[in-house]
């Protein structure tokens, strides 16, 4: 196999490696206890790629999903974030384990209030509708006058150095000079746009990031789910034949996700400016990257709400950090259950705390355990030095930071040209597609079948089951996809009817 993990010159690259962080495998939904009560908060995948789009190749494109499992018909609200939160996404471009660039998304509503004059002549009286829509149609673009009640407009601030201390600049709406974007609604359906499609990309804006040409593209707003997995079995102890005699058999489980939408953050950044050479003159030519959300520390609930009043909570204090992540799944299936919520919390340069989920990871000894009859064979390798390559350091020749700091997060080789779509290998750099995962994570790599391979050792020379194709049965569908950014395909209307 031409690829990039040859086992032979692998082994001798990691024989040395040391051990300092965490590890991470799929997509995170309700991962931890504290988030799942914070469903706007809640990170779910993030994608990190050189753009494939024709004539984008000198971009990179970044995409955080948050807000999981969102059913298309969930209205009358439907999924706005949150107002009182802040989400970033994080860049170290110097393999510290540090962020050295921040993107800060932070929302406000924009209200419009809608109200029907009811009553006979003599008696009426103007009373607010109980929906967001007033009618069918909007403008074409989203100054032109939302017929909705509320909506949301967000600002995107960079951050050079320390997120919390370093200097901080408002990233401009290229078209507008305004320092405000506005996200889309949510696809109600096709009585309310009669082409959701054209509405939602007249979001994608031209963006002016600061100390960085050319500019960027920036879109905020509903998505439907790219990212596909066998959710039910795969957490009912692996309920499913994990191994796969064919690649049909790949394919062969349902995608629990497949009906789902999800809320995306996409961001197209010139690569200098990402590794340093544009903005600071410095930095690595690999990358590493990872998001966040962040709530106030205390909220007090308000017992009578009323309207025109401060809603339903009041949120105050400094900014906690509630969602983190970088690499795909960590949190589900590798943090044991009482470091979940600690997890979250924490930065990359304090992974240390969860070394032993790696070096002794519990992953592989359950599928053994569930499936030896089958031949499932954990490796004894330990400690697992060769998860550390894969996961915390990256690969020596594919995206190995010089004196990186072992540390959870997704990095990205941008000197490896793009792959377009029609070529692109959903196992990646497994199969020798060096621009997919874990070189970074286009939206079709079926990173679930790459890291359950990996966790059983396929990048060893010595694993019992290094060759063994472990699979959820599930792959992404490129159905789900686009060629063009935000890459991710129109959200699932939440009618089922068409326009009348």
């Amino acid at each position: 196999m031409n690829t990039i993990f040859n086992r032979a010159g692998l082994a001798a690259a990691v024989a040395g490696a040391c051990l300092t962080a965490g590890l991470a495998h799929a997509s995170s939904h309700r991962e931890a206890p504290f988030i799942t009560e914070m469903p706007k908060v809640d990170g779910t995948d993030f994608y990190m790629f050189r753009s494939y789009e024709s004539g984008r190749e000198g971009f990179v494109t970044l995409i955080a999903n948050y807000l999981p499992l969102q059913d298309a018909y969930g209205g009358p609200n439907y999924f706005d974030l949150d107002d009182d939160a802040i989400y970033e996404i994080h860049i170290d471009n110097t393999g510290d384990a540090v962020e050295d660039l921040t993107f800060q998304f932070q929302f406000s509503p924009v209200e419009n209030p809608i109200v029907l004059n009811v009553g006979p002549a003599g008696d009426q009286k103007a009373v607010a509708i109980p929906l967001k829509g007033a009618s069918a149609g909007v403008g074409t673009t989203p100054q032109e006058g939302d017929k909705f009640q509320v909506s949301q407009e967000y600002e995107l601030t960079v951050i050079s150095g320390d997120r919390r201390t370093g200097t901080r600049q408002a990233a401009m709406n290229a078209t507008t000079g305004q320092p405000t974007f506005r996200k889309p609604i949510d696809n109600i359906g096709a009585k309310t746009f009669s082409d959701y499609e054209a509405y939602a990309n007249s979001h994608i804006y031209d963006v002016a990031i600061p100390g960085c040409s050319p500019n960027g593209r920036v879109f905020v707003g509903q998505r439907k789910e790219a990212f596909a997995v066998n959710l039910g079995e795969v957490f009912d102890l692996v309920n499913t034949d994990p191994i796969a005699e064919t690649e049909i058999e790949r394919n062969d489980e349902q995608n629990d996700l497949a009906d789902k939408n999800v809320t995306s953050f996409a961001l197209e950044v010139p690569v200098a400016c990402l590794t340093g050479s544009a903005m600071t003159g410095t930095g690595d030519p690999v990358i590493g990257a990872w998001t966040t959300a962040s709530i106030r520390q205390a909220r007090v609930i308000n017992p009578a709400p009323k309207s025109n009043d401060k809603g339903a909570s009041i949120e105050g204090g400094a900014f906690t950090q509630v969602s983190r992540l970088g690499m795909p799944l960590v949190n589900e299936v590798v943090i044991g259950l009482p470091d979940k919520d600690a997890f979250n919390a924490s930065e990359p340069k304090d992974d240390g705390q969860f070394a032993t989920y790696v070096t002794h990871p519990t992953l592989p000894e359950l599928l053994e355990i569930l499936f030896s009859s089958a031949g499932a064979t954990a490796p004894n390798n330990f400690p697992r030095n060769d998860l550390v390559s894969a996961f915390l350091t990256g690969l020596t020749g594919l995206n190995q930071p010089s004196g990186v700091t072992a540390s959870e997060m997704l990095r990205l080789n941008p000197a490896i040209p793009a792959v377009a779509e029609s070529s692109q290998d959903d196992l990646g750099a497994l199969a020798g597609d060096n621009a997919g995962f874990p070189n970074g994570r286009r939206p079709v790599d079926d990173v679930v079948d790459i890291a359950l391979r990996v966790a059983m050792g396929a990048l060893t020379t010595d694993a019992p089951n290094r060759d063994v194709p472990f699979t959820d049965g599930v792959r992404v569908d490129p159905l789900n996809l686009q060629e063009t950014f935000p890459y991710l395909a129109t959200p699932i209307a939440g009618s089922p009817n068409g326009t009348p």
